[in-house]
């Protein structure tokens, strides 16, 4: 089952948001899509979910036009989890995820008894079956976006289309939920994912795709496409892409993408470190977050 984007065109006036974007992304993967603020990815996104239906170009799941489907039929094919949502309503945790469970149903659909399973499975999940009674309105940023991320589960659809779901997160929260996407991936999801965290994609996708200008200028390995020249024309700031060997796997490494600038730092501090060392004959190490010296 395949997600396709296909010549996606969109305006807003004057401006061109989408220019021809294709795309495609299947069952059983993790899709990442990175790009520079106003490249178009949340134009992108909201034509995927149907809430800009003036787009030209096709979307479709297994060749079926998502133009075609009522809103009830999409929320079985697609579940979105934006990068942050205010309530209106100061609902109780569980009752919003329950909305992602009943997310299928007619208007005036009740959840079920299995639809309650699904969303306190999915509380749990995540470790925050304890926040179920907790009002929604009153949640941490991070928590809030566990709920959200819950509630799409719940949704128990093909797709999940994510806007930067570890934005909010602290990091070990990023850490939890992005193994978490990766293991949803393994277990059959597609999940279109966009992130400004370049290693986010080394470490956890199986593809990436770069939008820029409204257009998919290249999508494949991370390790392929987030090369530094692309990352420099993307971000309009001199990267260096650095090889980490894997701990666990011999012969093989990751790649982290770090400023140029931090780099010559570091490199200039080691130069005074070694001049001081020499003059006064101590011998300096670097300690974290400072640096200490012994005699």
């Amino acid at each position: 089952m395949t997600l396709r984007i296909d010549d996606l065109w969109l305006a807003y006036g004057r401006h061109q948001a989408l220019a021809g974007a294709r795309l495609d992304c299947r069952r059983g993967e993790l899709l990442c899509l990175l790009g520079p603020n106003g490249a178009g990815k949340s134009s992108l996104f909201r034509c995927i979910l149907q809430l800009e239906r003036h787009y030209r170009g096709t979307i479709a799941i297994d060749g079926l036009d998502l133009r075609r489907l009522r809103p009830e039929q999409l929320a079985r094919q697609i579940a979105f989890i934006p990068q942050s949502h205010q309530p209106v309503f100061d609902y109780p945790v569980e009752t919003v995820v329950l909305m992602g469970a009943a997310g299928g149903g007619g208007l005036f659909a009740k959840p079920g008894r299995r639809a309650r399973d699904s969303a306190q499975r999915c509380l749990a999940e995540l470790g925050i079956g304890h926040l179920a009674e907790r009002s929604y309105a009153r949640l941490s940023g991070g928590e809030r976006q566990l709920a959200l991320i819950a509630r799409a589960l719940a949704q128990e659809t093909p797709f999940l289309v994510m806007d930067e779901p570890t934005a909010n997160l602290d990091y070990g929260n990023q850490v939890r939920v992005m193994e978490l996407v990766a293991e949803l991936a393994s277990r059959g999801y597609g999940v279109l994912m966009s992130t400004h965290n370049p290693e986010q994609a080394f470490l956890w996708a199986h593809r990436v795709a770069v939008l820029n200008g409204g257009r998919i200028v290249a999508a494949g390995l991370p390790q392929a496409i987030l090369t530094e020249s692309m990352m420099e024309e993307l971000y309009r700031v001199k990267v260096r892409l650095v090889q980490v060997p894997h701990p666990e796997s011999p012969g093989q490494s990751h790649a982290l993408c770090l400023p140029d600038k931090a780099i010559r730092l570091r490199r200039e501090q080691a130069r005074c470190l070694t001049a001081v060392e020499a003059a006064l004959g101590l011998a300096i190490t670097e300690t974290a977050p400072g640096m200490g010296c012994r005699p």
